[in-house]
């Protein structure tokens, strides 16, 4: 059996949805799970009728303009006289509204979110299951959230791998010959039921782990990009497709912050040799990237831009030395507050950080530490991590930058800049 996993962009409109399952009809050869998520910019949508409706304003304006874009949608597709669908959507958007209603006042920002912005996976899904059977691919729709089993940490949940496996082999497994299966990605559920999610962009991680649960032969991410590429194509010129890519350099590219997958998708991938294919949902007979257990000799250099970056230095106001005690404090403190360190550096009187811009936390590290230091930072800035750099390459992305941090390995070169 095989996974499939259609992101945002590959649901933005009926067309696309036409043309997603013109893509699944061509692989019912083999049985398939097909993990689809939020419509085109609706995770959007949605976070920003919750944080209208925190704030105590009235969000039913905006609740009304998400109605009309999936309702374009189903007209779009012939689905708008298909009563099972109509009262699907009616029933996801009460709960939507109760949510909002009933949790915002009681429960923190985290647990308000899953219960309310998970919905916009669950509303592609429905659409996109109610398309198929009526194009005569006869699917089933399944709830992620009943065997995806999560820990408490929402938001950021850690998944029950034990749980998660058996339940998708006993509930998923056995529908696989009716035909595909229709599910979400970014979400599942802790052991009380609640909702939970993956994390932002999650959905590929989910793929990977019905793909591992599952045993399956492969795992297919369709995009809106020819495959993986050395650079994204919006902010440089001349990017290079990579046919074939193994494992760990993946793994590592998306630890620097590419985009192009989810960071946690890699591992239980190469855990369990199951090879990923990235590849384009416009030309679908194109060859994409292929991502497995490999060795590939001269890779061109991958290149890496992170923006919205802050640099923070924590200097010993007394001209003694850092030393191992002081960086402990300040890594307690990061790790406490739930940050991610993109690059650090020290000196003999400082120790510096780059991390993504949060100014609230920020704030936060500093209140804790100031004690200890004198703290100095810069925000707005931009981290480039160049993975199998050379010369060239280097030289060609340092013209006419304002370098605040420099370091390089013997395989990546990184720079933060203003």
């Amino acid at each position: 059996m095989k996974v499939f996993k259609f992101g945002g962009a590959s649901v933005k409109d009926a067309g696309s949805v036409r043309n997603m399952s013109n893509i699944i009809r061509q692989h019912l050869s083999s049985p398939l799970v097909v993990v689809v998520s939020a419509m085109d910019k609706m995770t959007n949508a949605f976070e920003a009728i919750l944080a209208t409706t925190m704030s105590g304003d009235d969000s039913s304006a905006q609740i009304e303009a998400v109605k009309a874009f999936h309702k374009n949608i189903i007209k779009d597709l012939g689905l708008q006289t298909n009563p099972d669908l109509n009262e699907d959507l009616d029933q996801i958007y009460e709960q939507l509204i109760h949510g909002l209603n009933s949790y915002s006042s009681t429960f923190g920002y985290d647990f308000v979110y899953d219960q309310t912005v998970s919905l916009a996976e669950v509303i592609s899904t429905k659409i996109v299951a109610a398309h198929l059977n009526q194009s005569e691919v006869p699917c089933t729709w399944v709830d992620a959230r009943k065997v995806v089993k999560t820990n408490d940490d929402h938001r950021q949940a850690l998944v029950d791998w034990g749980a998660t496996q058996a339940m998708i082999k006993s509930q998923v497994n056995p529908l696989l010959a009716k035909g595909p299966v229709i599910t979400q990605g970014f979400i599942g559920s802790n052991a009380k039921y609640n909702t939970t999610t993956l994390g932002r962009e999650g959905s590929d991680f989910s793929a990977a782990i019905f793909a591992t649960s599952l045993k399956a032969k492969a795992i297919t991410i369709w995009k809106d990009v020819p495959g993986i590429l050395n650079a994204d194509p919006k902010k440089f010129n001349s990017t290079v497709l990579y046919p074939k890519l193994p494992y760990k350099e993946v793994a590592e590219m998306t630890y620097y912050g590419a985009s192009v997958i989810h960071p946690k998708t890699i591992k239980p991938l190469a855990q369990n040799g199951i090879p990923l294919y990235v590849k384009s949902f416009q030309e679908p007979s194109a060859e994409g990237t292929s991502i497995e257990e490999c060795v590939v000799p001269n890779l061109h250099p991958a290149i890496i831009l992170k923006e919205k970056q802050t640099v923070m230095s924590f200097k010993i106001s007394d001209f003694s030395f850092i030393n191992e005690g002081h960086i402990l404090s300040i890594f307690e403190n990061i790790k406490r507050l739930n940050l991610t360190i993109n690059l650090m550096q020290n000196s003999a009187i400082s120790f510096t950080i780059c991390m993504d811009d949060n100014p609230l936390k920020r704030e936060q590290l500093q209140t804790a530490l100031s004690d200890l230091f004198s703290i100095y930072y810069n925000e707005g800035l931009s981290l480039i991590t160049v993975k199998n750099y050379n010369q060239a390459t280097i030289e060609e992305l340092m013209k006419n930058r304002e370098i605040i941090i420099e370091q390089r390995s013997r395989n990546n070169f990184q720079v933060v800049f203003r």
